[in-house]
């Protein structure tokens, strides 16, 4: 079922890659770009949480967010990007 799924939430972001992305004119700020990232996501993730970085990276995909190189998390990692290692317990002052 979780690759039916997978597969079902896939198909429209393959149809943007084939079908209307060729079209625009080159403008993700991000390496890879978000339609790449959201495949890959739900590869490594499944599609629910897969989804869900899918949909964080597309919010932060716009004129004053970030840039660059901006991977999918390895599954099983807890760290966040905004806050480094969340098991380091130091105060900054």
């Amino acid at each position: 079922m979780r690759n039916f799924l997978t597969f079902l939430f896939k198909v429209p972001i393959k149809v943007y890659q084939y079908a209307i992305s060729p079209y625009l004119p080159a403008n993700c700020r991000y390496q890879p770009t978000c339609s790449a990232y959201a495949i890959e996501a739900l590869n490594v993730h499944g599609p629910f949480l897969g989804s869900w970085y899918a949909i964080r990276r597309l919010a932060r995909c716009h004129p004053w967010g970030g840039s660059g190189y901006d991977p999918v998390p390895e599954k099983g990692k807890t760290e966040h990007r905004c806050c480094g290692n969340p098991r380091q317990t130091g105060h900054i002052e």
